[in-house]
């Protein structure tokens, strides 16, 4: 399991060092998508809280035990099978909703365009009916995708609008996610639902999935198994990366110190890189290099056109968070943990 390497265990103890993390105490916090990137990371450093209670939700029981098993023999960790375009059991209560349930990656927006549009605006729904319900505040997890593809954009500030692109299969993430924040913005007007949203840049760590067709995920997969660095195309976007750790710490300060119905930025400016240079820091750590090839008209169908996504995080520095990693040093130590797990 993740939880026995040293680094990871580090990882998880720096997720939690959030200003007033106290105030979780006692409190229950729903996870759905829970067996996902940042849902693994995000239950692991709840749990060590030690006095947060988790529900944590997911289609799958078999993938939930091999991926936070460890939790369950604690009292405080409940794991639940749900689907997230279904409503919750009107028995359920909770303090904190955090609904990360979505299809992620590009394979899942090429084959399910339906599946991946419905989970995000269903579960968006979902997750607001309950606060109403229980009166629990929410953290929605957004994305930079909402802003669409720049047109003479250095960076995204949380006021630019974004530029719309329907006439790729791709707008099933990105369209499904604005409809979703436009959810949150709804029910805090209509219903008094206090909510918070994280629009994450593109994030990674050794809790991805094997499954992930993410470039980035896929640079590291190909790094742990000591093979060249496949890279599909010139590699000269530019865009905003964080690491895990800073993920799940940026969004548990969002949800305790961020302004209701206010969205913020969650990047690091030390994880700025071109794509290329991702790649070839995975292939310099893993002592291998960086080979191109084209993509599969498949694969294409769901890669984003966009040639620079970059978050202006000054939002979320002026409430007091820091990101506490390099470059360098997330893939070193994604690297790392993944190698031990594969022993």
């Amino acid at each position: 399991m993740f939880t026995d390497h040293p680094s990871y265990k580090a990882d998880v103890q720096r997720a939690t060092d959030v200003a007033d993390i106290g105030r979780l105490s006692g409190k229950t916090v729903l996870v759905t998508g829970a067996t996902g990137l940042i849902g693994v990371h995000l239950i692991d450093a709840l749990m060590q809280l030690g006095n947060v209670n988790v529900i944590a939700t997911g289609r799958s029981a078999a993938s939930a035990r091999a991926r936070i098993g460890s939790h369950y023999a604690s009292p405080r960790f409940r794991f639940a099978e749900h689907d997230a375009c279904l409503p919750f059991d009107e028995s359920l209560t909770a303090d904190y909703i955090i609904p990360l349930a979505s299809n992620t990656h590009p394979l899942a927006y090429s084959q399910h365009p339906v599946e991946t549009a419905t989970v995000n605006v269903l579960g968006a729904k979902h997750a607001l009916d309950l606060a109403v319900r229980c009166h629990a505040t929410v953290l929605y997890p957004s994305t930079v995708e909402v802003y669409g593809n720049a047109r003479g954009e250095d960076v995204f500030t949380e006021d630019y609008t974004g530029t719309l692109n329907l006439s790729t299969a791709r707008s099933c993430y990105t369209e499904s996610k604005r409809c979703a924040e436009a959810l949150c913005l709804s029910y805090a007007a209509q219903y008094g639902v206090e909510v918070k949203t994280a629009r994450l840049s593109r994030v990674f760590g050794p809790t991805m999935l094997p499954t992930d067709t993410k470039a980035s995920s896929q640079f590291l997969t190909r790094a742990v198994r000591g093979e060249d660095i496949v890279l599909k195309s010139e590699g000269t976007q530019l865009y905003s990366y964080t690491y895990v750790t800073d993920a799940v710490a940026a969004m548990l300060h969002i949800m305790l110190h961020g302004e209701n119905a206010t969205a913020y930025n969650i990047s690091n400016r030390e994880c700025d890189v071109r794509l290329k240079d991702f790649a070839q820091t995975a292939a310099d750590c893993a002592g291998t290099h960086v080979v191109f090839d084209l993509p599969t008209e498949t694969e294409r169908r769901g890669y984003s056109i966009a040639q620079r996504a970059i978050l202006d995080n000054r939002r979320l520095l002026a409430t007091g968070f820091r990101p506490s990693y390099t470059m360098r040093e997330a893939v070193e130590r994604t690297i790392e943990i993944l190698s031990y797990l594969r022993k």
